[in-house]
């Protein structure tokens, strides 16, 4: 395994793991094949809709809305936990309409990087016919290794 010169940027330093893309696998866009930690503090967030704090889905039929909220409100869990975005080593997300999610991936793509900048943890996005809160068009979750 050998860390890809063109793939995602490298970690700064003091971060507590370290992006590998192998060059037999295809140069991945958008996500990381492999997150390595070197100890730290592991944090699982737990699963996140477009809920707002009242409870109520946002976004209503919108993918990139609901991405949007989804994925600030797993920041925000992860910044009460002591963690930034560039410590995320691992993200799913849940995606009724996978059709849907496809059209609109640059748009979901300059979302993600207006969050989390240039750092690519290891992602899947996995097909599902239902999430938990029914208005609910797409669920993130993750995983993230805190320095320390």
């Amino acid at each position: 395994m050998t860390n890809s010169a063109d793939g995602p940027p490298e970690m700064p330093a003091g971060i507590a793991h370290d992006v590998v893309n192998p060059s037999a696998l295809a140069k991945p866009s958008g996500f990381s094949h492999a997150v390595v930690s070197h100890g730290g503090r592991a944090v699982w967030l737990a699963g996140q809709t477009a809920l707002d704090a009242g409870g109520t889905v946002v976004g209503a039929g919108d993918v990139v809305a609901q991405y949007d909220r989804a994925l600030r409100n797993l920041l925000t869990a992860l910044d009460e936990a002591g963690g930034r975005p560039e410590h995320l080593v691992s993200m799913t997300t849940y995606i009724l309409d996978i059709d849907d999610y496809r059209a609109h991936a640059r748009e979901l793509g300059r979302v993600r990087k207006s969050l989390m900048g240039e750092h690519f943890p290891a992602m899947a996005a996995v097909g599902v016919t239902r999430l938990w809160d029914r208005e609910a068009l797409v669920e993130v979750q993750g995983v993230a290794v805190l320095p320390g």
